[in-house]
This record gives C-alpha cells, structure tokens and sequence, in this order.
C-alpha cells in the first residue's frame, strides 16, 4: 500500500510521455507544401537567382522545420555564393536530423575542401564509401573534388610584389 502513490505517478508519467511520441511527425512525412517550395528553389537556383531561391528555401524551412533537402539545398546555394562556412553549417544541419545522408555529406565534404579542410573531407568520403558499400556518384565526386584539393587563397601579401633592391617596381596596366 506503501508504493500505491509512487506507482499510480510514474505509470502517469509513463502514459503522458509516450503518448507525445505518437503526435509527433516522423521524418519521413514532410509538409508536401515545403517540399514544393524546394523544388520551386532549386528551379530559381539553376536560373541564376541565388538570392531568390534562398529566401523561398527559408520558408520552405518555416513551414517544415524538418525538411532535410531544404537544408542541402541550402548548402548548395550556399557554396554557389562562396559562403563555405555558411555551407558545412547547413549541411550539419541536415546530418542533424539524417546522420546517413549521402548528398549532405558529399555537400559538406566538398565545401570544407573549398574551405580548405580537406582532411575532414577525407572522413566524410570514408563514410560514404561505407554506407554506399559499392561505388556511388557523390563518393566519386567527392573523392575527385578531394584529388583536385583546395583552391589556391591568394592574400593581399601574395598578390603584391615588394621590388627588391636594384629592381625596378612593377606596373599595371590601367
């Protein structure tokens, strides 16, 4: 009789806990309006209109928060406008609700080969090789942006010539 209050809490407990699992959507079942507003996205991001697909890749996410293409998406708009940081965000975000998406980590990997980190790049592929299990195109793609390796990141000290001493200054051409 002792144990008839603690008992009678924790199966309440137990019954309140487990029913907010069912309410909740499996990823699988995203808002088919999101999904609409991705495929609008990707239309304006192969017509050249960044900012465009951006801003309805945005909402696409305020209207289903767990669209995961969204954020791919994202990313590549992201690595299009030269924002690699802003990319590999992005695509962690994917991971976050995917941890086996290939497309993200092939995105990621090849945005922090751009960013210049390509031993983490490295990992990424291994674990595409590992979830493809035979070869796949983004491990391809991605193996091959990785054999390329990081663009050249020229600083303003690179890029101007001191003349040494007995030489003469170097002009341009206006």
């Amino acid at each position: 009789m002792r144990f008839a209050p603690i008992a009678v809490v924790l199966s309440l407990t137990l019954a309140a806990v487990s029913s907010s699992g069912l309410t909740q959507k499996p990823d699988s079942q995203i808002d088919p309006r999101s999904m609409a507003l991705v495929a609008q996205a990707e239309s304006l991001r192969k017509s050249g209109d960044l900012n465009g697909a951006n801003d309805v890749l945005e909402t696409a996410l305020a209207v289903d928060p767990r669209n995961r293409a969204a954020f791919v998406a994202m990313g590549e708009v992201a690595r299009a406008q030269g924002l690699q940081g802003k990319a590999i965000r992005l695509y962690f975000e994917a991971l976050a609700i995917e941890p086996n998406d290939v497309a993200a980590l092939a995105g990621q990997g090849e945005a922090m080969v751009e960013k210049g980190a390509v031993e983490r790049a490295k990992q990424n592929l291994a674990k595409i090789k590992t979830l493809c299990r035979v070869e796949c195109a983004p491990a391809k793609t991605l193996a091959a942006v990785i054999a390329k390796g990081a663009p050249a990141v020229v600083t303003a000290d690179a890029a101007t010539k001191v003349p040494q001493k007995g030489e003469a200054p170097a002009t341009t051409k206006p």
